[in-house]
């Protein structure tokens, strides 16, 4: 293996998300805030990687996939120790409660460890915001657009080993052309929201953390008690759209932009919508009687929370977990869903439920009549036996991470809630789960070990258990 590969790669990437981390230090400026600490810091940062590079310049990458693959972990290791320190420089907490809030960040998990968000400074606010926002859509996608320009036939390599979903699809002829045309529907997105919510009385501050982690379903937000601190309606509910919108694979998007709405049209999409709206309803109705509230008001609640759990973003306007087993039951349902493949959302994505349960329904036929060929189609299209057997693969290796994670939560002497929607919303991506990492608590209780789990369990999710599992196999280290 050439680490002078894998060495480029990440000063580059080093190099942009220094570059970008600047508009911190300009957010310290502008609230008169002491921000010498952190331009130092980033003076460092971006000199070490630059020097990486210069010494590197004349070196040709040619990624191959053990080397892509090894790439992107170290890339999220590497962020989470980047986006910690200014943690650890502004706030009074730990490097390892910092790099777990970091890898959170990243991951667009949305747990936090600060129990006061609101006595942060503006630019730490900003940052955690700005973490979201760059790994909403992806690093690696980004890195994609500019690896092409040193590496232009290895750049494919490193976005399938980042990217999610069952199969990467490609729009333009080249994959750059690809990531960068996504990371501009991003960006639209991102803008739409924040003029939005500044139009609903929102200030600009807060719009523009609040569409940073929308957009990226991240779900970090500038105050304690999340979006239930807003109560114009008009706020609700446009994060509520929009963090459907971003629920939705972006390639959708970015085939609508061409006039081409056969992305919203698919299998996937569709029960994703159903399966959102069904859940409202039915949560709807449970906080009605619960609750006493009428229906609008239980609708916009209930709506929003589905759509929060089921996209992975975490936002709260109400403390849900105060409410009924029903009421959690049907929430519980929502964070086993996940977003579309191709979203920002994390979880177990709506397309592998689908396939799940066609290859199960074939199963069935098969059993009724042996002699029959019967396969699995997606949007009329037959699904190759790789694809059922990975769908089934990371199905099983996301329950085993999980378990794994409530194992070594209930063992350290918490309840059986706390575990195992704590596993859940961690693997998952989710942010908050039930009980004492309930919405309207945090994980600064846990200890710096445990943050330490957590933190591979949260990259773990975000690369969807294969591009880190394999890194146990014997054969990935052979003939390196």
């Amino acid at each position: 293996m050439d680490f002078r590969n894998i060495a480029k790669v990440l000063s580059l990437l080093g190099m942009t998300v220094s570059a970008i981390f600047m508009l911190d230090v300009f957010v310290g400026m502008f609230y008169h805030e002491r921000y010498m600490r952190f331009l130092a810091y980033e003076a460092i940062f971006f000199t070490f990687n630059l020097a990486m590079w210069l010494s590197l310049l004349h070196h040709k990458v040619n990624l191959k996939i053990k080397e892509s693959i090894l790439t992107v972990n170290l890339i999220w290791i590497l962020l989470g120790i980047a986006g910690a320190i200014p943690l650890v420089l502004y706030t009074n907490i730990t490097f390892l409660s910092a790099f777990f809030e970091a890898v959170s960040g990243f991951t667009t998990t949305g747990a936090t460890v600060y129990s006061d968000i609101e006595s942060l400074p503006h630019m730490i606010l900003f940052h955690r915001s700005l973490m979201h926002w760059l790994g909403g859509l992806g690093i690696i996608v980004l890195g994609v657009g500019l690896l092409s320009i040193i590496n232009p036939s290895g750049s494919l390599s490193l976005f399938k080993a980042e990217s999610t979903g069952v199969q990467l699809e490609k729009l333009t002829p080249r994959i750059k052309d690809t990531a960068l045309r996504l990371w501009l529907i991003y960006v639209v997105l991102t803008l739409v929201d924040t003029a939005l919510l500044r139009f609903f009385g929102m200030g600009w501050f807060d719009a523009i953390n609040h569409a940073f982690s929308t957009v990226s379903t991240g779900g970090f937000s500038t105050k304690n008690n999340s979006m239930g601190y807003f109560h114009q309606d008009g706020i609700i509910w446009t994060t509520t759209l929009f963090m459907i919108l971003s629920g939705i694979n972006f390639l959708a998007h970015l085939k609508a932009v061409h006039k081409d709405t056969s992305g919203y049209r698919s299998e996937e999409v569709k029960v994703y919508l159903l399966v959102g709206l069904l859940l409202s309803l039915a949560l709807t109705f449970v906080h009605m009687d619960i609750g006493g509230d009428g229906f609008y008001d239980a609708f916009k609640h209930s709506s929003f929370t589905i759509a929060s759990v089921i996209t992975t973003t975490g936002f709260a306007t109400v403390d849900y977990g105060s409410w009924s087993h029903l009421a959690i039951a049907i929430i519980f349902v929502g964070m086993l869903v996940g977003g579309n493949a191709g979203s920002t959302a994390g979880g177990i994505k709506v397309i592998r439920h689908i396939i799940i349960a066609k290859t199960l329904f074939s199963e069935f036929k098969r059993i009724l009549h042996p002699n029959s060929i019967i396969s699995v189609f997606i949007d009329g299209v037959k699904q190759p036996e790789r694809i059922l057997a990975s769908t089934f693969g990371f199905f099983t290796l996301f329950m085993i991470t999980v378990g794994m994670v409530t194992i070594y939560i209930y063992a350290r002497g918490y309840d059986a809630m706390s575990a195992i929607s704590g596993a859940f919303a961690l693997v998952g991506n989710v942010g908050p789960g039930f009980s004492l990492v309930g919405p309207s608590d945090n994980f600064a209780f846990f200890s710096d070990v445990d943050k330490a789990v957590f933190s591979v369990a949260m990259i773990v999710g975000r690369l969807e258990c294969y591009t880190v599992f394999v890194l146990l196999s014997s054969s990935f280290w052979k003939k390196f």
